[in-house]
Formats: C-alpha cells, structure tokens, sequence
C-alpha cells in the first residue's frame, strides 16, 4: 500500500485523482441544523454471585 495503490489516499494524490479516499471537497453543512446527540446504552447490572457451600 502507498504510492501504486489507487484505493488509498496516498494512491489519490500520486494519480492526481479525486474519490471515496481522497475527497474533493466536504459537504457542506445545513445551516440552523442541530447536531445528532447519541445516549450512551444504559449500563447493565452485574448478575447477583452465587453462594459458595
């Protein structure tokens, strides 16, 4: 992997090429959107111990 590979990003700049790897510009932004707030999962409780004889 490197300058010959054509998938990677160092591969997109040797050919002076644009795509998946390499992006040509970003997208832009949606203007007044509100940015996506994920909850982290809910911890789960610890199963109760058996009682040794």
């Amino acid at each position: 992997m490197g300058k010959g590979d054509r998938k990677t990003r160092r591969g997109k700049i040797y050919r002076s090429s644009y795509g998946n790897s390499r992006a040509h510009a970003l997208a832009p932004a949606v203007a007044g959107a509100k940015p996506t707030v994920t909850k982290a999962p809910a911890a789960k409780k610890a199963a109760p111990r058996k009682k040794s004889a």
